[in-house]
């Protein structure tokens, strides 16, 4: 019945009628909290939680006093919370309580990530963003934009009240970005940073600390400091985050879920290792469609074998895997030696394990930090692939 009247009603009313009201509630309830502080909203396809998290680094790091609310975790005061919020921002009365306890903590900054339904949905409705980042648009959520230009138009949204925006040169090339405020542009192409060598491997992190460096240096950070933080940062659960064995294969769990994301996580993995690139990918059920013949594509490009299986197909697996394989076979690949399906996740991460040789290099794709997993569209069952990985590392 939900989804009936969710295909009936279009989108905007049901922000205006139904979400802005929700999102205005708490704001009165908690006495609009924000207020008082300097609030940073981090936005972007790719990135967002590593840059969000990056930025409550350096300005901790540099003696201020901040909190922070990103998709994976969130800290306010001295108290850490594993959210795990699948994909998404969190509900207003969420955002509103975490905002109205870090402003009881003492906190003078606070560093939000902000999604595109965030966004449309009016979640974050009565914050006002001081410093507004938009890390890369690239293509991912046209199941709910409908459209590119919608999905675009959706993120620099934050942009349009901030007393700075930070932007990812790649997107005032192609994109007039309207803002009221000053504009501050990164970037690779823009700007190579000078002997900036991080732990986390890969450029589209080095993209994420240049964006982190520009939101720093207008909040007064000595440029220094902030680089030495960068340089000591570590990875974020489910973000290139590496898996120690035995077996001398090197086994990287990532979150990648967009085009652009598997690209780049394929990119940074043959840098690695020199044997083979083994890449598990999936994608989810009722959610952006034409993202997933280009990330079948992707992989069979980049990879030297690709494994498809499931990532939240909520009962449209058969369907995803055909539309993913056929961009696998667009690239040239074929079934039974380039790539394979394999339905069930463990047994895909299992056979991908046991097959890897010294030196080759495993991406698992797609989960990243969540602890759960749907199948059918209605049930949440309990899911972890670095769990996973450790039991097939442990029973072979």
């Amino acid at each position: 019945m939900l989804k009936l009247i969710r295909k009936i009603i279009p989108q905007p009313i049901v922000n205006n009628f139904w979400h802005l009201p929700k999102a205005i509630l708490p704001n009165i309830s908690y006495g609009f909290p924000s207020r008082g502080m300097t609030i940073i909203g981090v936005t972007g396809t790719d990135g967002k939680t590593t840059t969000t998290n990056m930025i409550y680094q350096i300005l901790k790091n540099a003696g201020k006093s901040v909190s922070m609310v990103s998709t994976i975790n969130a800290v306010v005061g001295d108290k850490s919370y594993d959210t795990g919020f699948h994909v998404t921002s969190p509900d207003p009365f969420v955002v509103q309580k975490l905002i109205r306890d870090a402003k009881r903590s003492g906190s003078e900054f606070l560093v939000l990530e902000v999604t595109s339904h965030a966004l449309d949905q009016h979640r974050f409705w009565g914050v006002k963003f001081d410093v507004g980042v938009v890390t890369n648009i690239t293509h991912e959520h046209l199941d709910y934009h409908k459209t590119f230009e919608n999905y675009k138009k959706t993120k620099l949204r934050l942009l349009k009240n901030v007393k700075y925006a930070v932007v990812n040169d790649n997107i005032t090339r192609s994109e007039k970005v309207v803002t009221s405020g000053k504009m501050v542009t990164f970037g690779l192409d823009k700007a190579p940073p000078q002997g900036l060598k991080l732990k986390i491997p890969g450029n589209h992190n080095i993209e994420n600390a240049l964006a982190a460096l520009a939101v720093t240096d207008i909040l007064g950070i000595d440029s220094g400091q902030a680089r030495t933080t960068l340089e000591n940062f570590e990875n974020l659960t489910g973000r290139m985050e590496e898996v120690e064995n035995s077996k001398g294969i090197k086994i990287f769990i990532d979150f990648a879920h967009t085009p652009n994301g598997l690209q780049n996580a394929l990119y940074t993995l043959r840098d690695q290792g020199n044997g083979k690139i083994f890449s598990v990918i999936g994608c989810e059920g009722f959610r952006d469609v034409g993202k997933r013949e280009l990330m079948g594509e992707i992989s069979g490009k980049l990879a030297d074998i690709t494994v498809v299986t499931a990532v939240d197909p909520r009962g449209q697996l058969e369907k995803i895997n055909e539309q993913i394989i056929e961009g696998i076979e667009k690239a040239g690949k074929r079934k039974g030696e380039d790539y394979y399906v394999i339905n069930d996740r463990m047994k895909a991460i299992k056979f991908v394990i046991n097959r890897a040789k010294k030196d080759d290099v495993i991406g698992i794709f797609g989960k990243g930090h969540e602890k759960s997993m749907n199948l059918d569209g209605k049930t949440e069952i309990a899911w972890s692939d670095k769990t996973a990985v450790e039991k097939a590392l442990k029973n072979g």
